[in-house]
């Protein structure tokens, strides 16, 4: 089994940075970072393959956002900088072992997930 611990999440005004981090316990295999608004699906933010050589990055973070991860620690990492408000929402980590590079943004297949850390972007 294993267990998403988030972190990182917060308060901040538009055009300021945070980071986000999840660790995971047990084997690696490849993570993600989700978004959900109220009303809203949850959307794919980032993804990173098991050996970090692969990444997903949404169009609407794309030049914003990196997505990294320490392969030692076992640590997914979301830098996010130049927040706008509509970055404001609860972000979630997730992991799978069912994932393929072709599917690294699709939430159905990612089998854990974290409690979610909420992001609160003021203009």
């Amino acid at each position: 089994q294993i267990q998403l611990e988030e972190s990182g999440g917060g308060s901040v005004q538009a055009g300021g940075s945070l980071r986000l981090a999840c660790r995971a316990s047990g084997t690696r295999m490849y993570m993600g970072w989700f978004r959900q608004t109220p009303g809203k699906e949850r959307e794919a933010v980032a993804a990173i393959s098991t050996g970090g050589h692969y990444t997903y990055l949404a169009d609407f973070v794309k030049g914003r956002f990196t997505i990294s991860r320490d392969k030692v620690d076992n640590i997914m990492y979301l830098q996010m900088d130049a927040l706008k408000p509509d970055d404001t929402a609860i972000y979630y980590c997730a992991a799978s072992q069912r994932v393929y590079t072709s599917t690294m943004s699709a939430a159905s297949q990612y089998d854990f997930w974290g409690q979610g850390t909420q992001v609160t972007v003021s203009s």
